[in-house]
């Protein structure tokens, strides 16, 4: 009787353990529908699904995602306004009359339109002469606007891109308007992890991005001469053919070479994740077929994976390894307690096999600091890992959240700090 009991007893400490130190990892049996796929928490960026992510290839109009970025950029800079009014160069226009260009209808090239109109129409129905004109508008010209664009995708330690214009056109529909050294065929290439990246952040340093991605439809130009409606080809978005709850991005991307792309980006069993879908199978003859190969992606993600609270702010984290309190030099108190700052969750995988949780801190119970001390200052910090063979986008390595002071502790008097160091010494070196 004695042995059953002490069995219940360590099942039941095991699963209540096993959210603070388990192992675990995702399933990769799963086979998305494309030659390339990835899977990110747009959090953390905890890669949660990988298929020869790192393979550069064409993305097509899944480029105009970092003209975005860049307008967006330039706009928070104040180099740009949504109410600026730009005229579109010939070699923009030009493409407006051309019927193998996605693109808006331009009936004078001599009229401006507003940044706003412009970003609308690049986003929401990829109107390639808007990307173009916002290009040349931030860069001066296309190529400057290029190498704007690489110099940003570096900084993010994206290194493998190939671009050679801020559409994703093929250069055989820009006649002469090529990138300098660029080949008459050549295309825009990234590997579904750089197109992660981007999205993140552009997502997370522009939310309100989303409002724009978000929408079916929109008027350009309104009460101009070119007025005229816009239309998403992002069929996931709901209410649309291939509608799914929750999406709200980001951007399609069609050609030849690159074949049916799409990065998208939707919130479900509150967490949000992007997801990259490259060159997906079958798209000659299902239109929806990209969208199909994210929607089963989706759905691996949200069946596989599932969002853990950490912690939640002035509640103690419930973990032995967790400290509650330090010691405090040269205080008016000897001990400071601590809570979390912040409420907390990050995305876990469900299932148990390989895949390494860990909460560690950077302090234990009963550390020193010293006086003064703040009501709320950080004093230790909390990180959250998730070790596996997927990892997480480059630069970044789990969650971060501090323990705090829960009152101030005022420095001593000089006479006592004085007396302190001194016995310190005394029984430190002596």
């Amino acid at each position: 009787m004695k042995k059953k009991i002490f069995l219940l007893v360590t099942v039941f400490l095991t699963l209540v353990m096993t959210p603070i130190l388990s192992v675990v990892s995702a399933d990769q049996t799963f086979d998305v529908k494309a030659k390339a796929a990835i899977a990110v928490d747009a959090d953390s960026g905890k890669i949660l699904y990988s298929k020869n992510a790192d393979t550069p290839m064409g993305i097509a109009s899944i480029t105009k995602i970092m003209t975005i970025y860049m307008t967006l950029d330039a706009i928070k800079k104040g180099t740009l306004h949504w109410d600026d009014k730009v005229k579109m160069s010939d070699y923009a226009f030009n493409l407006t009359q051309n019927p193998e260009a996605s693109n808006i209808a331009v009936k004078d090239k001599n009229e401006a339109f507003t940044v706003k109109d412009l970003f609308n129409a690049a986003l929401i129905q990829s109107a390639n002469s808007a990307a173009i004109t916002l290009a040349e508008k931030i860069g001066g010209t296309e190529p400057k606007f290029v190498d704007q664009m690489k110099t940003q995708l570096a900084y993010w330690g994206i290194k493998d891109a190939k671009l050679v214009n801020a559409s994703g056109l093929n250069n055989s529909v820009l006649d002469e308007n090529i990138y300098p050294g660029s080949s008459k065929t050549d295309e825009n290439e990234l590997s579904a992890k750089d197109v992660a990246i981007i999205s993140k952040h552009l997502i997370n340093d522009f939310p309100d991005v989303l409002d724009t991605s978000k929408k079916a439809t929109e008027t350009f130009d309104a009460h101009g001469d070119s007025e005229q409606p816009l239309t998403s080809y992002n069929y996931m978005l709901p209410g649309l053919s291939a509608g799914r709850p929750g999406v709200d991005g980001l951007k399609t991307g069609t050609t030849a070479f690159a074949g049916a792309c799409f990065v998208a980006t939707t919130v479900q069993n509150n967490f949000r994740i992007i997801t990259v879908v490259l060159n997906a199978d079958n798209a000659d003859n299902d239109s929806n077929a990209r969208f199909q190969a994210t929607g089963e992606l989706m759905n691996h993600i949200y069946g596989t994976w599932q969002l853990q609270t950490l912690a939640t702010k002035g509640v103690k984290i419930d973990d032995h390894n967790a400290p509650s309190k330090l010691t405090v030099l040269d205080g008016q108190s000897k001990q400071v307690t601590l809570l979390p700052d912040t409420d907390l969750s990050a995305v876990v995988p469900m299932a148990a096999n390989d895949t390494i949780t860990s909460l560690t801190y950077n302090k234990k119970d009963d550390d020193t600091v010293t006086a003064p001390i703040k009501k709320n200052q950080k004093l230790v910090q909390a990180t959250f890992q998730i070790r596996d063979k997927l990892g997480y986008l480059p630069g970044l390595d789990g969650k971060k959240f501090y323990l705090t002071a829960t009152k101030e502790v005022p420095k001593s008097n000089a006479v006592k700090v004085m007396w302190n160091h001194f016995v310190r010494f005394v029984n430190e070196k002596l």
